[in-house]
């Protein structure tokens, strides 16, 4: 057995923990190709774990296009939350339409509003959500488990690839014709709103194009920060 089907089989344990202990758990989609390898796994393995994305108002063309291409590829329906339009609009009249750039406070004000309180709505009633975070994606990621307690939302968190390599979530979705934001073909490795997505150049870190203009150390929205108690990871039997 490869290093691969090593992980992809215990990226179905963790999954498989997550939907028989923490029921009812929900997945949630950013998207990106690591989300996108979690869609195919739980669209044909376990469907009985929902799905959801956060639509900030801000995304590039190419991920509403990867939203529809979702839709119709996969029978799981993805679903879908919007920040409060009232928030945006007092945002958008203290600070600008792209007010988020003049500070970090600023930016994570707006990150607050277009992505944690949707995500707190998307997370109300359910026991665990599981995400494709991996170790190496930022130096804010090294310390996760796979399986960790959540404070901040009160309910189990699960990271199914958090060891996988860059290479291993490409192999995974060329191996399994499973879509993806076209604009990975175009040197965009981590997407996020597009006003604070770039393209990077060679040798620069993967998340070099999120949020460009901050210091590197902390550049996270705000959706996987807080305090976590971690648990063993699920093993194979």
């Amino acid at each position: 057995m490869s290093t691969l089907d090593q992980k992809i089989e215990q990226a179905v344990v963790v999954l498989a923990q997550a939907a028989r202990d923490y029921a009812p758990a929900t997945f949630a989609n950013s998207l990106g190709a690591e989300d996108m390898v979690l869609t195919d796994l739980i669209a044909r393995l376990l469907p009985g774990i929902e799905m959801f994305s956060l639509d900030t108002g801000r995304l590039p063309q190419e991920t509403y296009d990867l939203m529809q291409e979702v839709r119709s590829h996969y029978s799981i329906p993805l679903h879908v939350y919007f920040p409060d339009s009232a928030r945006v609009e007092e945002y958008v009249a203290q600070h600008g339409a792209n007010g988020f750039y003049d500070s970090v406070d600023n930016r994570k004000h707006c990150c607050h509003i277009r992505k944690v309180e949707p995500l707190r709505r998307a997370l109300a009633g359910k026991r665990a959500w599981i995400t494709g975070m991996r170790r190496e994606q930022a130096a804010t990621r090294g310390e996760l488990a796979v399986s960790s307690y959540d404070a901040d939302n009160g309910l189990q968190k699960f990271n199914p690839l958090l060891d996988w390599s860059n290479a291993e979530v490409w192999a995974y979705l060329k191996a399994n014709n499973v879509p993806y934001n076209k604009l990975h073909d175009r040197f965009y490795p981590s997407i996020g709103c597009a006003p604070c997505t770039r393209a990077i150049s060679v040798g620069e870190d993967i998340r070099a194009g999120r949020w460009w203009w901050e210091d590197a150390s902390g550049k996270e929205c705000g959706l996987h920060v807080g305090n976590i108690t971690p648990l063993q990871p699920a093993t194979v039997s």
